[in-house]
């Protein structure tokens, strides 16, 4: 086994426990943190790092739980990572976590924190309300804002204040995470086969359920291996995914658009954790800095509203900067932002006549043969016409 391989099996066994085993896991190495859970899209994790805690990703738990409170809760129609995130906190799931923030994304992420906070009155439960307009003055001051209100209000709940030099060491180290991710998207880029989408998904959901500490050395090792890595060499359409930039696919219907046919040179799994374009400067003021990369430097997705910089634009240039034949539209069902930005992209897409497919999935699926049949049909219709 490779380096590669070995690493991507051990991320991928990380992703098989649910939150409270992967912290589990941390805390052998980490004895004395404590976990802090994040819900998808984006929170600053610096500021939780810094107060002593673990950033762990809630991304829902897959089929690894059984839905049996969180739908009493719920209406059907909403989308399955709330439902089996709600499950977490009814089952007290959630051992050895101080809390968890969520963020603005929809309507269901914001009930979803006030749902689990009731239903959890021992963790600290904070939800942020991030800006989704244009990059303005007002937005900037706004967002600093919140993140100096988490900031303190964390700082209060574990007992000690969290200074400006903890937020720019856990700057540091959350610069040199997302730029080694940049990395490994690039060599994919550019080397299609080098490293398979499913495996790159793999490594950047389990780092965020790594302390950052030993997140570096795995990323290290992986960029360091890459160039030596022979690519896999296949007839296949290059193609960007969109439309998976909170709720997660399963990593197996990664795998079957990859086996029908696509080499995914770009996408926006886990977009949140990987969310600004250069590394932030952290300055005199590491909190200010963090808010104005989340306002004037973070990748457009479907939570954020930029009247100079539409959505289609972005995913237009994205398309075009990594040179992809087609769109993936791979949204959760009954995720009301990326549906409703599909009708936006679709028009976009027909008009600059790139060629696109919309699959739909949610956490439980555990077949994926039609969707391969779909997806086969799409791309040898592109190969053989």
């Amino acid at each position: 086994m490779t380096v590669v391989d070995d690493a991507v099996q051990q991320c991928r066994d990380l992703l098989d426990l649910l939150p409270a085993e992967a912290l589990a896991r941390a805390q052998e190495r980490h004895p004395r943190v404590a976990g802090f859970a994040v819900f998808p899209v984006y929170a600053p994790v610096e500021i939780i790092h810094a107060a002593g805690l673990m950033p762990l990703g809630l991304f829902g738990v897959g089929n690894k739980l059984e839905i049996t409170n969180a739908d009493s809760r719920f209406q059907s129609f909403i989308c399955s990572i709330a439902k089996s995130t709600l499950e977490l906190f009814l089952r007290n799931e959630m051992k050895g976590f101080t809390g968890a923030v969520f963020s603005s994304i929809c309507d269901v992420a914001r009930n979803l924190a006030s749902v689990a906070g009731r239903n959890a009155p021992g963790m600290y439960l904070e939800y942020l309300h991030l800006p989704q307009s244009s990059p303005t003055e007002a937005c900037r001051e706004f967002t600093r804002s919140e993140f100096r209100r988490f900031r303190d209000n964390l700082g209060a709940r574990t007992g000690r204040p969290i200074t400006d030099d903890a937020v720019a060491r856990s700057l540091g180290l959350y610069n040199r995470v997302r730029a080694l991710t940049r990395q490994l998207y690039q060599e994919r880029r550019h080397r299609p086969g080098v490293l398979s989408a499913a495996e790159l998904f793999t490594v950047a959901q389990a780092c965020t359920r790594l302390m950052p500490e030993d997140a570096i050395p795995l990323l290290e090792d992986l960029a360091a291996s890459l160039p030596m890595r022979k690519p896999v060499s296949r007839d296949c359409v290059r193609v960007v995914i969109e439309g998976s930039f909170c709720e997660q696919p399963p990593i197996e219907l990664i795998e079957a658009i990859e086996a029908a046919g696509c080499h995914v040179v770009d996408d926006d799994l886990v977009v949140g954790w990987r969310l600004f374009r250069h590394d932030v400067p952290a300055g005199p003021d590491p909190v200010a800095a963090l808010a104005d990369a989340y306002v004037a430097d973070s990748c457009y997705t479907s939570v954020r509203f930029n009247a100079a910089q539409p959505r289609t634009t972005g995913l237009l240039r994205r398309a075009k900067d990594a040179g992809a034949d087609a769109v993936v539209f791979a949204a959760a069902k009954f995720c009301e932002p990326a549906l409703l930005d599909y009708v936006l992209f679709r028009k976009a897409l027909d008009e600059q006549g790139v060629p696109h497919l919309k699959i739909e999935f949610e956490e439980k699926m555990w077949t994926f043969d039609r969707l391969r049949t779909e997806v086969e049909t799409f791309t040898e219709s592109m190969l053989f016409e």
